[in-house]
């Protein structure tokens, strides 16, 4: 029997169809398989939410009373225009940098976030290691989960030395004096000190949800288990969340508890005193103009982190990214310049670094990761931003960071 002329062709059409369509292996990796599905940190962050029980989402995720503030620091990064240049060799360009004279892979580190095996177990020992692979600084809060020693241990066993430690002036001064000297003696090399945290702002989706610390079997996390087990199964298997570098707060207590034990009264004579006792290099986090940048550069300080807490503190308050031309005019060349509070994508770093600031911080973005995969989301989250800011620079028409910034005003447009 003679084929169908028809037959024929559309078994040919069927053996090109084979050979142009390829089966995607299946991943049976359920954390790989997830992350392989977030290509930006928005897709993290609705992964994370899946996962995570609100209360501990909506600590991660919201900001203080009406979060205006939350909402202005990403839209003030996308009030900016590029211009690009064309008609430059572009195959090749080098995003590694200097952040306060070390060396750096991005103009980017990971800022100071508590509570952090909240999110996850492996909190902040997982994402100092994820930033050690990347060759970049990871900044530990004194709300830290995992002490000041054992942050250190995991950092410098992947071959990093790159470790700050953000420090909380808290009431008894002989606390507060030895966790500065454990993070001397642990070998951290900057002191961060966040100077808009004397009161806590107030968080309005924490105090609705009733977050404590550690997170306690109420009616409503009760309620979330039928639907976030895997969260809770993770939580029950490992130690208890406790504040690791001072006593601390009694079982149950709302995560506010310690910020009572803040001190309220520190001036500038307190800088310049910490600045004569630390060893390393000093910045000052808080939200910072130009006059106050000032005086911190003239008590000591190495650098500036401006910063709105991302929105937690005082609501309504400038989007940091709109103090960095000002800040980097009042201080000159010298001192660093970084910022925090807003950064989502790697042109947000891209536009930092335009305006004149060393490097950008993220804090909520790699939490995400954390949320969505562990130490493996950091990584997923350090990699996109990577990415971004790589392909950023490649469509801008520059080859390196230091052009980047020399260029920046012939690059920027604010809309």
């Amino acid at each position: 029997m003679e084929p169908v002329p028809g037959d024929n062709f559309l078994y040919m059409n069927l053996r090109e169809i084979r050979q142009l369509i390829q089966m995607e292996p299946v991943e049976l990796d359920t954390v790989k398989r997830r992350l392989s599905h977030c290509h930006s940190i928005g897709d993290l962050r609705r992964s994370s939410r899946r996962l995570i029980p609100r209360p501990v989402f909506d600590y991660v995720d919201g900001a203080a009373d009406e979060e205006t503030s939350l909402a202005a620091n990403t839209a003030a990064f996308r009030r900016y225009r590029f211009r690009p240049r064309e008609l430059v060799d572009v195959s090749k360009v080098d995003t590694s940098t200097q952040i306060l004279g070390r060396p750096a892979s991005l103009p980017l580190g990971l800022a100071p976030t508590g509570y952090s095996r909240m999110m996850h177990p492996d909190g902040e020992a997982a994402v100092a290691r994820a930033a050690a692979r990347r060759n970049l600084p990871y900044t530990l809060s004194t709300m830290g989960t995992t002490s000041i020693e054992d942050v250190a241990a995991a950092a410098h066993a992947v071959g990093h030395h790159e470790i700050w430690y953000q420090l909380y002036v808290i009431q008894n001064m002989a606390q507060t004096r030895d966790m500065v000297e454990r993070a001397a003696a642990s070998g951290y090399q900057v002191l961060t000190v966040t100077v808009d945290t004397t009161f806590l702002g107030f968080r309005t989706r924490d105090e609705r949800n009733g977050l404590v610390i550690p997170p306690q079997l109420t009616a409503k996390t009760i309620a979330s288990i039928g639907s976030r087990p895997a969260y809770w199964v993770r939580m029950l298997r490992n130690p208890a969340i406790t504040f690791a570098n001072f006593p601390p707060a009694p079982p149950g207590e709302p995560v506010n508890f310690h910020v009572g034990k803040f001190r309220a009264d520190i001036t500038w004579d307190y800088l310049a005193e910490l600045r004569a006792s630390w060893p390393g290099q000093l910045l000052v986090k808080g939200p910072l103009g130009a006059a106050d940048a000032r005086r911190a550069v003239e008590a000591g300080a190495d650098g500036i982190q401006l910063s709105n807490h991302g929105g937690r503190q005082l609501d309504q308050s400038v989007a940091p990214i709109d103090l960095v031309a000002e800040v980097r005019e009042a201080v000159g060349p010298g001192p660093a310049v970084l910022i925090d509070s807003g950064i989502r994508h790697g042109m947000d770093l891209a536009i930092a670094v335009a305006l004149g600031a060393d490097a950008g911080l993220i804090g909520r973005a790699y939490l995400y990761g954390l949320m969505a995969g562990g130490e493996p989301g950091v990584d997923r989250a350090l990699e996109i931003l990577a990415t971004q800011f790589q392909r950023t620079m490649q469509l801008l028409g520059v080859t390196s960071v230091a052009e980047l910034r020399k260029e920046g005003p012939n690059l920027l447009i604010r809309s």
